[in-house]
């Protein structure tokens, strides 16, 4: 039940709780990035203080010092550690039910949790390629879906039993600023152990369940729970391992004291949520194990330790995934140069956006470290100084316009490509002037020489102003800009600060040459801040007001197509005509502005208002779209500059001559006779009597939502909302008095089409209901004299999969024959065509092809309600 209904929440209006989830979903979008900014910047002074004292190049020298027996062991123990999380899958398949070879297994296990390691929890992620390996040797994604919780279960299991044995037997002292509640960490070791100990009573147990966070979590039964702590155990003490082996001798220093810090800090470095935990682990282990051990040995120790357990198990498994993908594309090998082609131009843009980036922060963090020694030295043979002083200034510039423009070219903007091109051969010349870094000159020179042929692929004509930051490229600013200062406070530690130092000039006078170029950097970012503050202001992101929805009711009465009521849903901003001769329902979810539908009205006021919905959407610089549009409208949106793409195809039943004679409609009328048998019967209560049966049509309503495990939809699908239930008639089926299914009726005083949005039933409704329901309304609507009944869309139905068809087309077909794991598609059109319907195309009209994915993840968000909603039942 939607929680308007509630009578708890009677007094809240729908603009109240729109609001409030509206700024629950900014504060969670903006608090996790924040947070990891925060932590990440802590982490980066706790690691400045603790190398008080220290020159960079002792950071160096620590990680020269590492034996080379020292890395081979480390090697081993990370091949034991990766070789033990393949026990994590192995027991999560036999958990979920599915069988599956162990090579297998392996394979796909290790090269998910290096993705997972390295990448975390973005799309690329480990869930991502168990879902792409797994499905393809057969597992249902379903039974995917149940190992990921099960995965995490065993890493926690894990990690109670050795960090509350390790934290008991070698206690660790809490340093004094931190040790406010304990100073050992030994109260936390047994916090740990009591746990395990009620999770294992709680899998012990007849019934197996945990609530945790509102979410119920089914446990295994004792056996495998005993198997999980025992596996994951084994993978916790081999990666502690390599980080042991690492570490130089120290006296006093126990290996069971540098477990205790280190299954610490891998644990607070995943809570952060900085990718990789990176800075927060090293400055944890800084911090816990500075009674022994200088910063720098630690420091290089944690270095070595990147490299072993993650660069290089991430090395070999892109090699083994690149294997497995080519492996399965044999057969394709052929056509490979025709499909690079085809895909080029959806890959090339992301990956000079990854390569500017980091071209960026290459001459950020160059300009904030002394140049190579000699180097400077010979230049000053022949370059006047004001030259090299020059050269270095400029340099960290570029370096932060780089950082902006990658966000441009991933948006293809051609005035990125252009300036990109000209930044980079400056950048490599000003590599050369600044301290001869020709290795830097030469990475710059390679990207621009890469990007130079690319122009086609950037192509959209659009300001480099007008590109909007997510909260995941500013985070990505913020870390480079931190991590920069972090730099130069590690690599000048023993400069004396002094404002005399900003106007010291010479050859080797490298600590205010960086100063100022950080200066430089700061106030070039600043600049580009306040432009950006200068562009077109966003758009209100709040729907339409009641007002408004008022204004729109008698247009959606007198509207040829059902589909006009979904205005009334509220989730929505309307867009009027002039003289209210039609409207325009759309939402905007990042860049993407989508209109639901064609616009409302004759046709003079939908050109209209096609039109001004494209001059507003470009006034704020973002992308239309107009989503499930009929054949008639297309010339418009070709007017438009929009591409079309088939979406699928909408069921329209003719209601003149239906009826349930005839050998065709047999098994309607097998249904109706045996409903009408266990006492089902059908009723069309009235808009004025909605609110009257709401309570009843609530309890149907979350009885569905719970049997079906989904949540409320929006956009182009209705929702359990009062106010909105209460606009349009509701047919109803009723078994001996008590309502088991219902649907709310979308019928325009046109009368040529008659339609119905929210459908759901409860456990006691008998089999065949919505069969049953929809006959009885169809044969309503034909005595009413309505023309038509709609059953909507059903997605990728009648896409052309012929060699010659759009690429857009060959995946829908594909999905459509193949894609049974993720969405119903055939079984969907099946169930409408048994009705005989009327099959229409519907289109999506958009930017061209290389903005579709972006338009299409958009709308589902729309559709769902949200980013979670999406990947989310």
């Amino acid at each position: 039940m939607a929680e308007s209904s509630r009578p708890a929440d009677a007094g809240e209006t729908p603009g109240a709780r729109r609001t409030a989830s509206l700024t629950k979903q900014r504060l969670v979008a903006i608090g996790g990035p924040l947070i990891s900014v925060v932590l990440f910047a802590v982490a980066a002074s706790v690691l400045h203080e603790a190398l008080a004292g220290y020159r960079h190049g002792d950071l160096v020298d620590s990680l020269r010092a590492i034996p080379p027996s020292s890395f081979l062991l480390a090697a081993l123990f990370t091949a034991g550690s990766y070789l033990s999380l393949t026990g994590y899958d192995a027991l999560a398949l036999h958990w979920a039910r599915a069988r599956l070879d162990y090579r297998r297994i392996a394979l796909a296990s290790f090269i998910a949790y290096v993705f997972s390691h390295n990448v975390g929890l973005s799309f690329f992620g480990g869930t991502a390629v168990r879902l792409r390996m797994f499905t393809s040797w057969g597992i249902p994604a379903a039974r995917i879906a149940r190992m990921l919780p099960f995965n995490a279960v065993t890493y926690w299991l894990g990690f109670l039993l050795i960090g509350g044995v390790a934290s008991i037997a070698a206690p660790l002292a809490i340093p004094g600023d931190w040790n406010a509640s304990a100073a050992t960490s030994r109260p936390f070791g047994v916090v740990l152990l009591a746990a395990l100990a009620l999770y294992v009573l709680q899998s012990a147990r007849h019934v197996r369940s945990l609530r945790l966070f509102g979410h119920v979590l089914e446990l295994p039964g004792l056996g495998l729970t005993a198997a999980q702590i025992a596996v994951a155990s084994v993978d916790w003490l081999f990666a502690a391992s390599v980080f042991i082996a690492l570490l130089p001798p120290a006296k006093g220093l126990e290996p069971q004291t540098v477990l205790s810090a280190f299954l610490l800090a891998q644990v607070l470095g995943v809570a952060s949520q900085v990718p990789g935990g990176v800075g927060v682990f090293e400055s944890l282990m800084v911090v816990l194990l500075g009674p022994w051990l200088p910063a720098s040995a630690v420091l290089g120790t944690a270095v070595a330790y990147r490299l072993v357990y993650y660069l290089l198990p991430l090395l070999l498994g892109i090699a083994l995934f690149a294997s497995f993908e080519l492996g399965r594309r044999r057969r394709l090998l052929d056509p490979l140069r025709r499909l690079l082609g085809q895909w080029a131009p959806d890959v090339i843009p992301h990956v000079f956006t990854v390569g500017i980036f980091a071209a960026g922060v290459v001459l950020l963090l160059s300009g904030s470290t002394p140049a190579a020694s000699g180097r400077i030295e010979w230049l000053a043979g022949f370059l006047p100084l004001a030259v090299l002083e020059t050269s270095h200034l400029l340099a960290s510039v570029v370096g932060v316009a780089l950082l902006f423009l990658a966000r441009a070219l991933e948006r293809r903007v051609d005035a990125a490509w252009a300036a990109t091109l000209a930044l980079l051969a400056i950048g490599a010349v000003l590599s050369l002037l600044k301290g001869l870094d020709w290795e830097e000159a030469a990475l710059l020179t390679l990207l621009a020489l890469l990007l130079l042929p690319c122009r086609r692929h950037f192509h959209r004509r659009s300001p480099i102003l007008s590109e909007a930051f997510t909260p995941g490229w500013i985070v990505s600013f913020l870390l480079v800009f931190v991590g920069t200062v972090f730099v130069v406070g590690l690599s000048y530690r023993h400069v004396e600060y002094r404002s005399e130092l900003w106007w010291q000039f010479a050859f080797d006078a490298h600590a205010p040459r960086t100063l100022r170029a950080l200066l430089a950097s700061a106030v070039g970012a600043a600049l580009f801040g306040l432009a950006r503050l200068l562009r077109p202001a966003r758009p209100p992101r709040a729907p339409a007001t009641p007002a408004e929805l008022e204004r729109a009711v008698p247009l959606v009465l007198r509207a040829d197509r059902a589909g006009a009521h979904l205005a009334l849903l509220g989730d929505k901003r309307l867009l009027f005509a002039e003289g209210d001769a039609g409207f325009l329902m759309y939402g905007i979810a990042g860049r993407c502005w989508v209109a639901m539908g064609d616009p409302i009205g004759p046709a003079e006021a939908r050109r209209e208002l096609a039109w001004r919905f494209h001059e507003l959407v470009d006034a704020h610089g973002g992308m239309t779209a107009f989503y499930e549009v009929e054949p008639e409208n297309l010339p418009l949106y070709l007017d438009l500059g929009l591409t079309l793409h088939k979406l699928g195809e909408d069921a329209r039943v003719p209601l003149e001559d239906f009826s349930l004679e005839g050998s065709h409609r047999r098994e309607l009328r097998s249904v109706r006779r045996r409903m009408e048998r266990e006492g089902a019967c059908f009723e069309l209560v009235p808009r004025e009597g909605v609110p009257s049966v709401i309570d009843e049509v609530a309890r149907v309503s979350d009885a569905w939502l719970a049997k079906k495990k989904t949540r409320e939809k929006r956009f182009s699908l209705g929702r359990f909302e009062p106010d909105y239930l209460a606009r349009t008639p509701l047919a109803v089926v009723r078994r001996e008095g008590r309502m088991v299914a219902f649907a709310n009726v979308w019928a325009p005083e046109t009368r040529n089409e008659l339609s119905i949005d929210l459908m759901r039933y409860d456990a006691e409704a008998p089999s065949g209901v919505m069969d049953f329901l929809f006959a009885e309304l169809m044969l309503w609507g034909r005595e009413q004299g309505y023309a038509w009944f709609g059953l909507g869309m059903a997605p990728l139905a009648g896409l052309e999969h012929h060699r010659l068809a759009p690429a857009w087309n060959r995946l829908g077909a594909l999905l459509f024959r193949h894609g049974e794991n993720f969405y119903n598609f055939r079984g969907l059109r099946a169930y409408k065509a048994k009705f005989d319907p009327v099959w229409e195309p519907r289109y999506l009209a958009s930017p061209g092809r290389f903005s579709l994915p972006i338009v299409l993840t958009q709308t589902a968000t729309l559709i769902s309600g949200g980013v979670i909603g999406a990947v989310h039942r």
